[in-house]
């Protein structure tokens, strides 16, 4: 599934969210300068924040033509899967992931990251995680249960802080174990974007439970996410939450 996502680059940088500012800013502020290396760079959404922000920004990605798209905007990215990717003697002073490290070997990563970190530098994983109101809630809940009824997982059904919980304690874990870094701590930060039905459901199809689906079931998840959207006026706000994992490498690593 981690690379599904290069299948339409383009609506993946449109549509999909960006991070919020006070955590792009936190993560320079801790790191001890401005070299970055984002894993899984994608189309390059976390790594034109943090150039923004005043980085040199290197990406690496497994989907080539994730990076092919990146690389249209000015971006350097390197095709590689992280854990077998040849930094070349190259040093960085923070190593990001932006809805990515789940796909990582989390104490392989987390090796490969001191490998190439300078002492002190930053590992720094995070996530956009939904936080919908009740209302739009039991409105999505209600079209995955209609129109996906065997999926073993309603995306919508329970907080989504829970399910991500999981990722957390990974890559946190991952971190002890290479003994590489200080004890992770967990960075978080609540922020909110407007959606337009058309906005929705353009995002929609990025995602990796409803890009699996096939063509026909897809159009019908759509049509019945559109049709909530309709009837709360066409438009609403998501909540999200960004959580970042994050430890410094020490200087004994």
């Amino acid at each position: 599934m981690a690379e599904s996502f290069g299948s339409d680059p383009e609506r993946y940088d449109r549509a999909r969210p960006r991070y919020p500012d006070a955590m792009v800013d936190a993560i320079v502020a801790a790191g001890p300068g401005p070299d970055v290396l984002d894993v899984g760079c994608g189309t390059g959404i976390a790594a034109r924040q943090f150039q923004a922000a005043g980085c040199r920004v290197l990406g690496v990605d497994v989907d080539a033509r994730m990076a092919e798209f990146a690389r249209r905007s000015g971006l350097e990215v390197e095709v590689a899967a992280f854990e077998a990717w040849d930094p070349a003697d190259r040093a960085f002073d923070a190593v990001l992931a932006g809805q990515t490290w789940h796909w990582i070997d989390p104490v392989a990563g987390a090796a490969k990251a001191a490998q190439v970190l300078r002492p002190g530098g930053r590992l720094a994983v995070f996530w956009n995680v939904f936080q919908p109101s009740p209302e739009v809630s039991d409105a999505f809940s209600g079209v995955y249960r209609r129109v996906m009824p065997d999926v073993p997982r309603n995306p919508w059904a329970m907080p989504a802080l829970d399910g991500y919980s999981v990722l957390f304690t990974r890559a946190a874990d991952g971190i002890r174990q290479v003994g590489a870094f200080g004890d992770p701590e967990q960075w978080r930060f609540d922020w909110e974007r407007a959606y337009t039905r058309e906005e929705w459901l353009d995002q929609l199809p990025t995602g990796g439970d409803a890009g699996q689906l096939p063509p026909a079931k897809l159009e019908e998840l759509l049509a019945g996410i559109g049709a909530a959207i309709d009837a709360m006026g066409g438009s609403f706000t998501m909540r999200y939450t960004a959580v970042a994992v994050t430890a410094a490498r020490t200087d004994a690593a």
